[in-house]
């Protein structure tokens, strides 16, 4: 009796971890995207660079079980507002691992690009080459599918 309790249990305890979308976090804490000011991709990307920000640790965003780290009060403020608007496809994993079939593969922010108007990350710049010289929608859409999978 016992043994089915400790097995619905965990039965359950899995079920509900994915309960709410996971975040692409490190491994050691749950410091979202390698602790990148994700509202910085925006400003970089009008900019015309490559200009990200690293976050601080006292501006922090706790959303969907992790914590966000942003450069600003101003910064945390904006996402706190709309994180929906800022937030990374897949919560940050990598993009190029999904379309491939990979699972989650955690980012640390550093690699990424804008899709359709929505930000990217990547495990490394080859992957984001990859969508850059290929036929980024339907990876997008292999990547949606595998997304979707992770998220039952």
């Amino acid at each position: 009796m016992k043994r089915i309790i400790f097995a619905t249990t965990c039965l359950i305890l899995s079920s509900s971890s994915f309960a709410n979308e996971p975040v692409s976090t490190s491994f050691w804490s749950d410091k979202a995207i390698g602790g990148i000011d994700v509202t910085s991709y925006q400003l970089a990307q009008d900019q015309g660079n490559r200009d990200i920000q690293q976050g601080n640790k006292k501006y922090t965003v706790k959303w969907k079980e992790a914590d966000w780290h942003f450069a600003s009060q101003q910064s945390a403020d904006k996402f706190a507002a709309k994180p929906e608007a800022y937030q990374p496809k897949y919560n940050g994993f990598c993009a190029n691992a999904l379309s491939l079939g990979e699972g989650l593969i955690a980012t640390d922010g550093q690699v990424w690009e804008f899709f359709d108007n929505q930000l990217h990350l990547f495990f490394a710049e080859k992957g984001r080459k990859r969508w850059l010289e290929g036929d980024w929608k339907a990876y997008q859409q292999q990547a949606d599918l595998a997304w979707q999978q992770a998220l039952q």
